[in-house]
């Protein structure tokens, strides 16, 4: 810059000294960059693996990495998830159904003079729950018109159930009721919805986009059907059928019948809340790339975080993602002790995943890795301990110790604790946390720790700090 005319000595020095202390300021600025550049040059990308048995909540963790990272972007995929919630409410109604058919066509054998007089203590199906499952008969056509939203052309490896017609057997019905909609996590099933997306963006202050205009929204349906689910679930007869067959549908993934006014509004948007709560099974392997700041500094690190799916047929594909991981997040569902796996029935799926902490534990290729145990679904949990669901009961193990949440959490800490110093190829930490990822608070201050642990260990090794 040109030095102003007439100039004089005093104001020329004055000037002078101010832009050397700014080219100070600035070449103080530079450097700082530039050590901040070869900071994050020199911090390798770290490597996080999630595992854990199909539903232990690993597709949730990620999510909450999503929201943590990336709010913003985390919210506009609102429109997407709707349809997932909407099957989700399709899926809990269908098992309803399957239950009341089942009772069905029992009571239409029991009629016959040389049937065995039916269990009184069992409740029995009246008329209004027979009517109301006549009304509901239209939720199968929400389900195909969902499903053919959620799977365009080869996402899936195999088909969602539909609702069971009433033709089928009873052990047809009972097959299709284990099965689930899989996505591939290669597919690009969010695209579908991506015309609303420009209405969501507007929308995110009133969390409401009117799908009035489209007839042939599944919600349409969905929603004229709103009351008539609402007093199915309601229904104290069917409550008591329900707790007769063992079927406690509020401690499955994607329970949403505690809120179907809401969930089924024409001009409903799904909250985080509900994503997080939202069950959509993946099949194969995902890698999801986030940045974070270390805490105290402005250092970046680039996060890759690989989720596998954890179906026993699909556990032979973790190997090849063993080696080189800095850490792995573990997920057990301990509200599972009183559930078997869907794949066998003969074992309890607290069981699988204790055996499966074990084999990860062991394992040489991740014996350098950190190791983070969620024990997880712990609201689940301390739900049915005070519902008196026994744990000593299916956890021979326990014996006589006190049926309530502080005792049982802590004997599955000490246990998973004891598994991990016992098998565990060399001497490491063990960073473990009692979780509800579907809490996003709780989550999301679980998960901070878990950044912070990781990258300050990664930094030591390193040779940063």
């Amino acid at each position: 810059m040109a030095p102003p005319p007439n100039e004089a000595p005093q104001e020329r020095e004055k000037r002078l000294a101010a832009e050397a202390a700014a080219q100070k300021r600035s070449d103080a600025i530079d450097e700082e960059l530039n050590k901040q550049r070869q900071l994050e040059k020199k911090a390798p990308c770290i490597r996080i693996l999630l595992l854990g048995q199909s539903e232990s909540g690993k597709s949730t963790a990620l999510k909450n990495f999503q929201l943590m990272n990336s709010p913003k972007a985390f919210r506009e995929e609102r429109a997407s998830w709707r349809a997932v919630v909407q099957l989700n409410v399709v899926r809990s109604m269908r098992m309803i159904l399957g239950v009341i058919s089942e009772m069905g066509g029992r009571s239409s054998l029991s009629d016959d003079a040389s049937s065995p007089p039916q269990d009184r203590r069992n409740p029995s199906l009246t008329p209004e729950l027979l009517k109301l499952r006549m009304r509901l008969a239209p939720l199968q056509q929400v389900e195909e018109a969902l499903l053919r939203k959620l799977s365009p052309p080869g996402s899936m490896e195999y088909e969602a159930t539909h609702l069971t017609p009433t033709n089928d057997s009873y052990a047809a019905r009972s097959e299709k009721l284990k099965q689930e909609l899989a996505v591939h996590s290669s597919s690009q099933w969010k695209g579908a919805f991506v015309k609303l997306m420009t209405t969501v963006r507007n929308s995110v202050e009133s969390l409401e986009i009117d799908y009035t205009d489209d007839p042939a929204d599944p919600g349409v349906i969905l929603n004229a059907c709103c009351e008539d689910m609402i007093k199915l679930w309601s229904d104290p007869t069917l409550q008591g059928i329900l707790r007769a067959h063992n079927v406690r549908l509020e401690d499955k993934s994607g329970f949403f019948l505690d809120a179907l006014e809401r969930v089924t509004s024409l001009k409903y948007v799904p909250t985080d809340e509900d994503i997080l709560r939202a069950r959509l099974k993946t099949l194969g392997v995902s890698e999801h790339r986030f940045t974070f700041k270390n805490t105290g500094n402005m250092v970046s690190n680039d996060w890759r975080i690989y989720d596998v799916g954890g179906a026993r047929s699909l556990r032979a594909a973790w190997a090849p993602y063993f080696d080189n991981m800095d850490a792995i997040i573990f997920l057990s569902p301990i509200s599972a002790f009183d559930e078997v796996l869907a794949e066998d029935p003969s074992v309890n799926r607290l069981e699988d995943s204790v055996l499966l902490w074990k084999s990860m534990i062991s394992n040489p290729l991740l014996k350098k890795a950190q190791t983070v145990l969620f024990l997880n679904k712990v609201d689940l949990l301390r739900a049915k301990l005070e519902a008196g669901v026994s744990f000593g009961h299916y956890v021979v193990s326990y014996a006589t110790k006190p049926n309530d949440y502080g005792s049982v959490s802590t004997y599955l800490r000490k246990k998973f604790t004891h598994i991990h110093k016992q098998y565990s190829p060399q001497e490491r930490n063990l960073y473990c946390h009692l979780t509800a990822m579907t809490d996003p608070r709780m989550a999301q201050d679980v998960l901070m720790n878990v950044k912070d642990m990781v990258l300050r260990q990664n930094l030591q090794d390193s040779k940063l700090m």
